[in-house]
């Protein structure tokens, strides 16, 4: 209750207040599900997590980098983030003229997302995590078969310059997320998972690149047309690169407390 309570607040004050509303979590009941990818059809279980409601914001990450000096535009090491990592900031501590505090962060390596997370006592999601919520709309867990659904999904891959906007501009959807289509696309912890080579995913190589991505190699439903495109976008990136519509989220497992 106290939760709900404030992603409340939060969301009446977004944009016009300094409480920081984006680091607030909600469940995610696991379940199981099929994932768009792979050609035999296993279910995959997921257990009960949290998950932030918003993507991290230029805010908090300013403030992670305030606070960690060697993610700094200037200090990062090259190994770790390309030279596009935060590149519409002005300096290691201002972000652009044209930039918003409440926008997506983006032009942010696999790295960067990984250890911000892990400074909150959070992580990455997997790609499966982020898949099973990324399926929901406004009123149900699963919509990847509604017309609608995938034509709203399509739709914002034809807009320019979605990352500009602040966080919570798209819809809430099932489990009370917001942002997962949309605004940015997202980093996740085990993003190479879904390069299949093979009959299955299991014939994925888990050392190479790192990014939530691949072709729509062996899917389990073409009308599902929009979750390919996120993943051949996302298939060529590796972990140190970075793109203006690339961002992240945190979730944290059920059993840390929240």
């Amino acid at each position: 209750m106290k939760t709900i309570l404030r992603l409340t607040i939060c969301i009446l004050f977004l944009g016009i207040s300094n409480m920081n509303c984006q680091s607030i979590m909600v469940p995610i009941k696991g379940g199981s599900y099929i994932p768009l990818y792979g050609r035999d059809s296993v279910r995959i279980t997921i257990q009960d997590f949290f998950m932030d409601v918003y993507p991290v914001t230029n805010e908090e990450f300013l403030e992670f980098v305030k606070e960690n000096p060697k993610w700094r535009k200037s200090k990062v090491i090259r190994l770790f983030a390309d030279k596009s990592y935060l590149l519409s900031w002005k300096s290691d501590t201002i972000i652009g003229d044209k930039q918003k505090l409440k926008s997506p962060v983006t032009n942010i390596s696999w790295f960067a997302a990984k250890c911000y997370c892990e400074e909150q006592g959070k992580r990455l999601a997997t790609v499966d995590e982020w898949e099973y919520v990324a399926m929901a709309n406004q009123k149900i867990p699963d919509a990847r078969t509604l017309k609608t659904y995938n034509e709203y999904i399509l739709g914002w891959y034809e807009k320019p310059r979605t990352f500009d906007n602040v966080v919570g501009s798209t819809f809430k959807n099932y489990w009370g997320v917001y942002d997962m289509h949309g605004l940015v696309w997202e980093w996740t912890s085990d993003f190479n998972s879904v390069l299949v080579s093979g009959e299955s995913r299991k014939d994925v190589d888990n050392d190479s690149n790192l990014f939530c991505g691949s072709a729509a190699v062996g899917a389990t439903d073409l009308m599902n047309y929009a979750a390919f495109m996120r993943y051949a976008t996302r298939g060529s990136l590796k972990a140190k690169f970075t793109m203006r519509n690339l961002g992240f989220r945190c979730v944290k497992d059920k059993n840390i407390e929240q």
